[in-house]
């Protein structure tokens, strides 16, 4: 958990739900975030999952993991972690 956030490896997302956008914003501490759009079962949120590819020192531990907004509902699927319906607003202090 950083800042309330629950970050998951890139490994344990379900292929697909995934897709980049060229949504960024930058975190005084961790750096530049890279969004998704996640997509399950047809329903499309866009910038609702976002990553720190290069994250700045303090927070390396976030390196190689997603984190979702918060009404995003993640639940283990065959042993891959699955974003699920029910995402709300942007947290200010990720965007």
């Amino acid at each position: 958990m950083v800042e309330g956030n629950a970050y998951f490896p890139d490994s344990a997302i379900r292929p697909g739900v995934l897709s980049p956008t060229e949504t960024r914003t930058v975190c005084p501490w961790k750096g530049v975030a890279s969004y998704y759009t996640v997509t399950v079962d047809g329903v499309v949120h866009r910038d609702a999952a976002w990553t720190y590819r290069r994250p700045w020192p303090l927070a390396r531990r976030v390196a190689g993991r997603v984190a979702f907004w918060g009404d995003v509902d993640v639940r283990i699927d065959h042993g891959r972690h699955t974003a699920l319906d029910g995402v709300g607003g942007a947290d200010d202090d990720e965007r």
